[in-house]
């Protein structure tokens, strides 16, 4: 398979192609009668694709938000080491979740791309490249559009075809990391967010193209020319002729435009006010942050926004949609990497990785933590990319805290030691 120029070759096997197969006074059936279409026949009348879609900024910032959050989320692999765990910084596996996917991507680059395909098209596929004890050495990303979901004999196996006249290469499921947006009843085809909301993506896209009409009109709404024309010809060239005098006078920012003797103008359809294209942009984003369940405030949409709610859609964001991706991705990398036997390694991704633009927070999070013996001194120095310190291998607690029995009775009496614990002393 070439992926980008380069040559790769599977070592367990050969490579794939992938078909898996507010409230408003004017309600979106009349903005689409206004506009001139039948709302009944608005997906076959306004053409929904995944480029049209991302054309609509609504949509276009909730993928990047979203998938751009998950990319920058801290990636580490841990090793179990009895009942606590070591992450382990010094292994390939460890370099290639954290570092580099392969050759030509980032690891941030290639999450980014894998979950933009989930939140566009409706899934991400990645192959997992082995070498011959198979242990992973790169991830490449796969197209959705060039693989082929089946089941055999009660088994999941994706084929691939790079391209035309490309031998078709068959995965098996522990091969491909598989991020779904929804899967299908059969647990093989998968429903995008995109397709599977076309009316409403439909909608969106009209609404763009009619502003971007309108405005390149000199914002003068669709009019029709009256007059004593003898000729047919004569009608489209006085039809082309006022056309031209409108576009120019916006240009010029001229404020009046001079009607030759006998012509008369009369407006036809609706002006862009008395469709409510504001508000129904608005109820556009809205429709969008329900669709990727994110607020709307990370839509730039702060029309019902104040201090304290944006604070609590933050929340939201975090608990509610990032949460549920980040376990996907989490336990799909656990899954393929290590197989459902595995008790010693495990992926995880650090959701205080949310909190890295905010020092202060930050901060006082580490202090509570390291001051209640929650976390050592070096491992908070850690988080920060700090060197160890040669004393912060030691969990420590304030020394004003006494036991509850002993409050005001003088100083508590002094902790054993481990030496300590077995003479009495």
């Amino acid at each position: 398979m070439r992926f980008l120029g380069l040559d790769i070759r599977r070592t367990t096997a050969e490579q794939p192609e992938q078909r898996a197969t507010a409230t408003q006074s004017m309600s979106p059936e009349d903005f689409y009668a206004a506009i001139g279409m039948g709302w009944s026949t608005a997906a076959g009348d306004v053409p929904v694709t995944i480029d049209g879609a991302l054309g609509v900024p609504a949509v276009w910032a909730a993928v990047n938000f979203i998938a751009g959050t998950l990319a920058g989320l801290p990636i580490h692999l841990y090793k179990r080491v009895g009942e606590s765990r070591k992450k382990v910084s010094d292994s390939g596996l460890s370099k290639l979740l954290h570092d580099a996917a392969n050759d030509e991507q980032s690891s941030f680059e290639f999450r980014k791309w894998l979950f933009e395909q989930a939140l566009t098209g409706g899934r991400g596929l990645a192959f997992i490249e082995r070498n011959a004890a198979g242990e992973p050495l790169n991830f490449w990303p796969l197209e959705p559009s060039k693989v082929t979901i089946r089941r055999e004999n009660g088994r999941k196996f994706y084929d691939y075809r790079a391209g035309s006249g490309r031998a078709l290469v068959t995965y098996a499921a522990n091969e491909v990391i598989d991020i779904p947006f929804m899967l299908k009843a059969d647990g093989i085809g998968h429903r995008g967010p995109i397709m599977a909301n076309k009316g409403v993506m439909a909608l969106a896209i009209a609404a763009n193209d009619f502003a971007t009409k309108f405005f390149l009109n000199g914002g003068v709404p669709p009019f029709a020319v009256t007059g004593n024309f003898q000729t047919g010809g004569a009608m489209n060239r006085a039809g082309d002729d006022l056309q031209d005098a409108v576009r120019k006078a916006a240009k010029e920012r001229r404020q009046a435009l001079v009607m030759p003797a006998g012509l008369d103008i009369k407006s036809i359809g609706v002006d862009a006010e008395k469709t409510q294209l504001l508000e129904l942009k608005r109820f556009l984003v809205e429709e969008v942050a329900r669709i990727y369940s994110l607020p709307p405030t990370f839509l730039q949409d702060l029309s019902h926004g104040t201090f304290s709610n944006t604070e609590q859609q933050d929340l939201h964001f975090t608990k509610h949609t990032l949460k549920r991706w980040v376990e996907a991705f989490e336990q799909e990398l656990n899954l393929k990497l290590f197989g459902r036997q595995n008790k010693k390694y495990f992926v995880e991704m650090s959701m205080d990785g949310l909190l890295r633009g905010d020092f202060k927070a930050r901060m006082e999070g580490y202090a509570t933590a390291i001051q209640h013996g929650v976390l050592m001194p070096n491992e908070a120095r850690q988080m920060e990319n700090r060197p160890d310190d040669p004393a912060g291998n030691t969990l420590l607690v304030q020394g004003a805290m006494v036991p509850i029995a002993q409050a005001g009775k003088g100083a508590a009496p002094p902790v054993p030691t481990n030496g300590d614990a077995g003479n009495g002393t």
